[in-house]
């Protein structure tokens, strides 16, 4: 037999292995309590990851078999439906249909729709308008239906793993186990042994301005596919009862939207390494997350040059630079009117002159002659102080209980975000702030008691001897400098979820910067998995904790009367024991 034969032979017996693989998975579903989830996941998965290993091999036409093998399956079809109906933030948010939850008897009956997928006629986004943080601007969501944000899923579901093969290793936004503590860590690498000058990059409304055209020949998709994701993109938005036309961009807000923006984007680091000549490679670090991006390099000339094949490369995908937030600095030295360092994702990057016991040193021995520093940036910092603050002024009349429960969340969320890097110092300078202004709110709750007694009433020194702000019940505040600080670990290289290496990332789940004490500990003790499916937990899952007794039924608050579940479990799980369910969210926080 010749070669070309026996290839197309054993890839005809490998696509009937997996399709016989998949009908023996397929479950008989009668309800959605009833549906096997750790059997589809698992099927889901191999076949995931089978996508990954063709598509890092170069095997285009084995990558598209396999994308059309698990599109048409049963088991992604209800994953799919699953992400867009219990496991998203914004499963409440409607579309232009008015749909914003649905039943599990519409849940299946939505699997069953997307059989015929092909056949869907995208409907507009409905457009709804967030604010951006700390500005007075707002960004532009565009909401798609139910229908078609299962649909979108879908499609993920088959893309990611062929393009999680081909991303760049300095690619960290809207990337499953890749998050802005690997793209800080990527940086503090780079500059901790030497300063560099660093083009500090916007891009101007980029997921506004894709270039359509130049997205879809980039995906380079079967056809089919490729009519699917045109129509979502030429869908049109509407707001109030007119429709638009989108001839540019991708709507933020979809599904899919984050991976086609990371794919219109991939390929510009590539560009860059390639002006330089290996020696001056070496030295050169482009880290981008999602649209934001920095450059470094340790000359001038590097920079502008490095500027300019983005300038032109950028172009060809229909996007230019921000010339009001695009600027040169250095990392020690200002330059021109510049300060030195520049803030990303929330972040200061800066190095600081100091003298020689002081000073980082490189290789244990030469002086570097200054130290490294990445602290909470100003802006972060006064965003979120006055959150606290406004939040304590405008409930003046709420019970101490409330306002610390309140509080307690927004404090270990944000310190969580900033443990990682030197920011004792702004967690005191914090903590002092906050004494002031609660001590405001004591004031006028009790306009003629003194200061002493006032103190005395609500500040106690604690277990762990820190001086607290205590609610009559007992409830203490949280201070922000008790969060203990601990260096992130970057992902390694281009490692990826779909490479089958299940435990690394359970493990590095563990020990994410946002997953708290509690839950790392949890998860430590469950062995990476969910206590309801037993599944191993992935990077992209989201994950509660809960009591395994309800405490209305007699369950205690300890450690060990609690456990860790994906979120769906934990919806299956509270209809099951009867518990109190999870507050309900508000559109606004939907979106």
């Amino acid at each position: 037999m010749q070669t070309g034969e026996r290839y197309m032979d054993d890839r005809r017996t490998s696509h009937r292995s997996a399709t016989e693989a998949m009908k023996a998975a397929k479950p008989t579903i009668e309800s959605w309590a009833q549906i096997p989830w750790r059997k589809l996941e698992g099927s889901v998965y191999r076949l995931q990851k089978r996508i990954y290993r063709a598509s890092q091999s170069g095997n285009k036409e084995a990558v598209h078999s396999l994308q059309r093998l698990l599109m048409k399956s049963e088991a992604a079809r209800l994953l799919a439906v699953r992400r867009v109906t219990q496991d998203n933030q914004g499963k409440k948010t409607a579309g232009v249909d008015g749909v914003k939850a649905l039943s599990p008897k519409d849940r299946l009956k939505l699997a069953e729709e997307l059989k015929n997928h092909q056949t869907f006629k995208p409907k507009p986004t409905r457009r709804v308008w967030i604010p951006k943080p700390g500005k007075d601007e707002r960004r532009p969501l565009g909401i798609p239906t139910m229908r078609d944000r299962a649909h979108q899923a879908l499609v993920k579901l088959a893309m990611e793993p062929e393009w999680e093969a081909q991303f760049e290793p300095n690619s960290y936004g809207f990337r499953p186990s890749r998050g802005a503590h690997d793209a800080i860590e990527a940086i503090q690498k780079t500059i901790v042994q030497r300063s560099k000058f660093v083009l500090d990059a916007d891009i101007k409304g980029c997921f506004d301005n894709i270039d359509h055209n130049a997205l879809l020949d980039k995906l380079g998709t079967f056809p089919a596919l490729r009519r699917a994701i045109k129509a979502w993109l030429k869908a049109g938005v509407m707001e109030g009862v007119a429709a638009e036309p989108t001839d540019r961009g991708t709507p933020q807000g979809g599904v899919i939207s984050p991976l086609l923006a990371n794919v219109a984007l991939h390929g510009m680091e590539t560009a860059i390494h390639e002006v330089f000549n290996v020696h001056e490679s070496r030295s050169l670090t482009v880290v981008r997350y999602a649209d934001d991006f920095v450059i470094l390099f340790p000359t001038l000339e590097g920079i502008h040059r490095a500027q300019k094949v983005v300038v032109e490369w950028l172009a060809g995908v229909g996007l230019h630079l921000n010339a009001k937030k695009t600027r040169i600095v250095h990392t020690l030295n200002d330059l021109d009117d510049e300060p030195a360092g520049f803030d990303f994702l929330g972040f200061n990057v800066r190095q600081y002159p100091v003298g020689v016991h002081h000073s980082g040193k490189a290789g244990g021995r030469k002086v570097l002659g200054f130290k490294t520093h990445i602290k909470p940036s100003k802006a972060a910092i006064s965003r979120h102080y006055e959150k606290l603050a406004a939040f304590v002024r405008a409930n003046r009349n709420l019970r101490p209980e409330g306002l610390i429960r309140h509080l307690n969340l927004q404090i270990r969320g944000w310190c969580a975000y900033y443990r990682t890097v030197v920011s004792k110092a702004v967690f005191t300078r914090l903590d002092h702030l906050m004494f002031s202004v609660l001590r405001h709110w004591c004031n006028y709750r009790h306009p003629q008691k003194n200061r002493t007694w006032i103190q005395r009433k609500y500040w106690k020194t604690i277990g762990d001897n820190q001086y607290r702000f205590v609610s009559p019940e007992g409830i203490a505040l949280v201070l922000h400098a008790s969060t203990p600080i601990g260096r992130h670990v970057k992902v390694k290289g281009t490692r990826s979820p779909f490479d089958g290496d299940l435990v690394y990332w359970a493990y590095r789940l563990k020990d994410h910067p946002l997953t708290s004490g509690t839950k790392a500990r949890l998860i430590q003790r469950q062995w990476g998995r969910c206590k309801g499916c037993g599944l191993v937990f992935r990077p992209e899952d989201l994950l509660e904790t809960d009591h395994v007794v309800p405490t209305s039924l007699g369950g205690s608050d300890k450690i060990t009367n609690k456990a860790v579940y994906h979120r769906h479990c934990h919806d299956t799980k509270t209809a099951r024991d009867g518990s109190t369910s999870r507050p309900r969210r508000t559109e606004a926080q939907d979106a």
